[in-house]
């Protein structure tokens, strides 16, 4: 009894843990994507301009709903697409953190047109991009280091065709403005 013991404690602690990595590993990706999602609606509802501080509490909304420990980026951007020219356009487009390198322009929009939707002529769509690195709570002996989780959103505007954006390329690298706390 004690040789079968010795035996099977180490496969039972090991199923455990792997169950444990998976189980969490498909709870962290679907917090990811429900973040995705919540900042694309935020923004779809906004009547007013979008800014650098917006998207910085934007990306901080997502670092609280997620509540992970390892790095979270965020690009957003507005696109309209021309039926003339048959191609997106970007009004807008900022990143925070350093999981994307560029924010998108006309030249490069071009590169994910096949994951756009169909569109009408001159309607617009907000696309929100996450991607959040995958720490597992046992190390990586379940999965290859440096996974990470990628989302692509896409939202149309609720209230208007069009949410103004006066935005950097790289929204948190700019400063937020401080507010005043009263005591």
């Amino acid at each position: 009894m004690t040789v079968d013991s010795v035996l099977i404690f180490p496969v039972l602690i090991w199923t455990i843990s792997g169950s444990f990595t998976f189980f969490e590993g498909f709870r962290q990706s679907s917090i990811n994507l429900k973040a995705a999602y919540t900042v694309g609606d935020l923004i779809s509802r906004e009547t007013t301009t979008v800014t650098d501080t917006y998207v910085q509490s934007m990306h901080l909304l997502m670092y609280r709903m997620v509540e992970a420990e390892s790095p979270m980026s965020l690009r957003v951007s507005f696109v309209v697409f021309d039926k003339e020219d048959d191609r997106h356009y970007v009004r807008w487009s900022t990143t925070c953190g350093d999981g994307y390198a560029f924010a998108w322009t006309d030249d490069n929009i071009g590169t994910i047109r096949n994951n756009l939707p169909p569109m009408p002529d001159q309607d617009s769509l907000i696309i929100v991009e996450t991607t959040n690195k995958f720490v597992p709570a046992f190390g990586y002996q379940w999965i290859n280091e440096g996974y990470t989780f990628d989302n692509f959103v896409f939202t149309r505007p609720r209230f208007t065709n069009e949410v103004a954006g006066f935005v950097t390329d790289n929204a948190c690298q700019v400063e937020p403005v401080a507010t005043a706390t009263t005591s």
